[in-house]
């Protein structure tokens, strides 16, 4: 028997407005792909594929006959770890200007680190942290942690 390889390679968000979510993340500065447009977008972020799809559709395909989720939270969290505590308020900082929504403003964790957590405008909970364990390659992919 096969198995599952481990790794995660692409994080899909259910979209009720893609182009109000395309335009957001663009907002922060991310460089979107260029086949992407308002019915399947994608950002590759750090060896990941972050991409954005019409919630009817994506249903359709990972959850048939199950009724679209309510608007608010999903009881997921997506992270955006950088590389120094001071780094946290940066990026929060920016997130927040390009339209996010603040949830909890950064702070010291009882973990050792500092982290903040913000929604996009469908209400994706986003984390900006940072994590003294953390350890990124050169593209900004998650090598190492703790």
């Amino acid at each position: 028997m096969g198995s599952l390889p481990s790794r995660l390679s692409v994080v899909t968000l259910g979209a009720r407005d893609i182009g109000a979510l395309r335009s957001f993340y663009r907002s922060l500065g991310w460089s979107e792909l260029p086949a992407s447009d308002d019915s399947w977008s994608a950002f590759l972020l750090g060896g990941v594929l972050f991409a954005l799809f019409p919630l009817p559709e994506l249903a359709a395909e990972a959850a048939p006959g199950v009724p679209d989720p309510a608007g608010g939270w999903s009881g997921v969290t997506l992270a955006c770890n950088v590389d120094s505590r001071e780094e946290v308020d940066t990026a929060f900082a920016a997130a927040v200007a390009a339209g996010a929504v603040v949830v909890a403003e950064p702070t010291d964790r009882p973990w050792g680190g500092r982290s903040g957590y913000f929604a996009d405008p469908e209400g994706n909970r986003w984390e900006v942290a940072w994590a003294g364990t953390a350890r990124f390659d050169e593209r900004g992919a998650l090598i190492a942690f703790g």
